[in-house]
């Protein structure tokens, strides 16, 4: 783990009285062998991806000079590799070796990863089967990161460790923090979250299908041209350079095999991708269910989709049956709905004794 992470408010108080730094003024001086004379190098900001600053590679080293009003979690980028992340802040910061150094919340982070990595090291010591022992350093992590992010729930760096759990809250949960630390609802992803939550509220099962609509090489495809058509439709939003994507491809390829005879519709929908990278994958896995291709962010804004793979199971009306069931639940679910029925069949009538005759 890269060393890097937070400091007490008091930190920045320190920074301020500095009598020599100009206020909010920043240098940073990047020196890793990685770079190459002439090359673009970029601080990207972590909570909106814009970029802060450029610069281009010379001598070996890349930096950078400015003025930021407040500080900031920021990530390093060099030719569309990602390089590490670190506070920018007043002062100089030298970023080498992966760590950055030189101002007050940086020397926080380090000190932050000194920690996690000497909590690394007694647990390489641990035999495998010390459980207790192993739960011990877990507690123990789970405290100093609680710690640091409560310490620093006003900087960049206490929204980052929140991000980082923010992802594992329900709504209920998410809120409440939010109501506890109502600064963080300055950040753009936390805003972001709160849409999130509203469009899968919009989008939770007993709702009505969304429709949304993708053009790709001159067609326009939209999700009503496959649901709400009288049959259940199993949805696959996917990416091809997604890891649990492609693992999840011969659980889907199952169901296909042994539902689509009896009427199931299966789509997939590629999001986050390069078109050409998810129609060769599709013919590299000779997936033969139909997909919409470069849908990006238009279908996971939608339907609050935060990872992928993410399967929707829509009704014959295009009522959502299930979001994101485990292959357990989806097995059973697509038993109940395509197991034999009954043969309907009329009560014999009963004879009449007599005849009329007329």
């Amino acid at each position: 783990m890269k060393k890097a992470i937070l400091v007490p408010l008091a930190a920045l108080a320190l920074v301020a009285c500095t009598a020599k730094a100009e206020p909010n003024n920043y240098k940073v001086t990047v020196d890793e062998p990685s770079l190459e004379n002439g090359s673009m190098v970029y601080l990207l900001d972590y909570d909106t991806s814009e970029n802060i600053d450029s610069t281009v590679v010379a001598d070996g080293k890349a930096v950078f000079a400015g003025r930021i009003e407040n500080p900031a979690f920021v990530r390093l980028v060099s030719d569309g590799n990602r390089m590490g992340m670190f506070v920018l802040e007043q002062g100089d910061i030298n970023v080498a070796g992966g760590d950055a150094t030189g101002t007050p919340l940086n020397t926080a982070l380090n000190d932050y990863a000194e920690k996690v990595n000497a909590l690394s090291a007694k647990m390489q010591m641990l035999s495998p089967d010390d459980a207790a022992g192993q739960q011990q350093i877990y507690t123990e992590y789970a405290a100093l990161t609680d710690s640091m992010k409560n310490a620093n729930i006003d900087n960049p760096i206490g929204y980052y460790f929140f991000m980082q759990e923010a992802y594992e809250m329900d709504r209920d949960q998410f809120n409440a923090a939010l109501a506890k630390n109502p600064s963080l609802n300055n950040y753009k992803r936390v805003q972001k979250m709160k849409s999130v939550y509203d469009s899968q509220d919009a989008t939770a099962p007993g709702k009505m299908f969304t429709d949304f609509e993708v053009t790709y090489d001159g067609t326009t495809h939209r999700l009503s041209d496959y649901v709400g058509k009288g049959n259940y439709t199993l949805v696959d939003f996917w990416a091809s350079w997604c890891g649990p994507c492609m693992r999840k491809m011969p659980h889907l390829k199952e169901i296909y095999s042994q539902y689509a005879p009896k009427g199931l519709e299966v789509l997939g929908v590629a999001v986050w991708d390069e078109p050409a990278k998810s129609l060769a994958t599709i013919d590299k896995l000779e997936l033969p269910w139909k997909q919409i291709i470069d849908a990006q962010t238009i279908p996971t804004d939608i339907y609050g989709i935060l990872g992928i793979p993410c399967i929707i199971l829509f009704g014959p009306d295009g009522t959502i049956i299930a979001r994101n069931p485990e292959d357990a639940e989806l097995n059973a679910i697509l038993e109940e709905v395509y197991a034999p029925k009954p043969l309907a069949y009329n009560q014999p009538v009963a004879a009449n004794d007599s005849i009329a005759v007329n």
